[in-house]
């Protein structure tokens, strides 16, 4: 019986991917949360994690980082990437996993793209053409 190629395009994460994705999710919540973390861009700044994707061997996981509040995301995981040692350090202890991931971050504007649309849903334009619809 042939096994399926792990390289397929379009195949997506594996659930081990994904476990140890969400382990490092809680865990990155917590540290943040707890930790006084010194940088100055970080003080007084929630920061919600709104997902973690984990590399097919787990060495190395991407955060999509955001705060909560008026402070542009992309400052956020400039600041975190600043922060990217202690944090490792820290999630050393959280997480048992073999390997202790390089931790990247990137700017979740998701929130923001949904916060456009529900904008342009609720634009007259839009709602008179929604409505329209529904007459036919």
């Amino acid at each position: 019986m042939k096994r399926h190629s792990r390289g397929q395009a379009g195949a997506g994460p594996s659930q081990r991917q994904l476990r140890a994705a969400e382990l490092v999710r809680h865990a990155l919540v917590d540290i943040i949360a707890r930790e006084d973390l010194r940088d100055p861009e970080l003080q007084g700044v929630s920061v919600t994690v709104g997902e973690v994707r984990a590399s097919p061997d787990l060495k190395h996981m991407t955060a999509f980082v955001s705060a909560l509040g008026p402070q542009d995301p992309r400052m956020v995981a400039r600041a975190l990437s600043r922060c990217s040692g202690f944090l490792r350090g820290r999630l050393a202890r959280a997480v048992d996993l073999r390997f202790v991931p390089e931790l990247h971050f990137q700017a979740d504007v998701s929130y923001d793209e949904a916060r456009h649309i529900d904008e342009l849903l609720a634009s007259p334009e839009v709602a008179r053409d929604l409505r329209h619809e529904e007459k036919e």
